[in-house]
């Protein structure tokens, strides 16, 4: 996966396109409730699944908003990055 070479400015008021991983499995019917990002979740044998919820959140208060409820369903964030636009589809 190719990195842009411009650089992304974030506005902590503005919107932006996020992708955060969790460890552990979320079913696609959550999505609702984390801002209507879109849930997909890798199986790894013999470990817990990743799970990457990416979607474009109107500002950081709701990016902190979503944050709050992984973290209130116990599953551990493994990152949290900016998206480019083009890396979305």
């Amino acid at each position: 996966m190719a990195r842009s070479s411009r650089t992304n400015e974030v506005k902590f008021e503005g919107p932006a396109t996020y992708r955060i991983v969790v460890r552990g499995g979320l079913e696609a019917n959550l999505s609702d409730r984390l801002a209507g990002m879109r849930i997909t979740s890798e199986s790894r044998e013999g470990q817990k699944p990743l799970t990457s919820l990416v979607g474009r959140l109107l500002d950081q208060a709701q990016l902190s908003g979503v944050l709050n409820a992984l973290y209130e369903m116990h599953l551990p964030i493994v990152s949290v990055e900016v998206l480019d636009d083009e890396e979305t589809e």
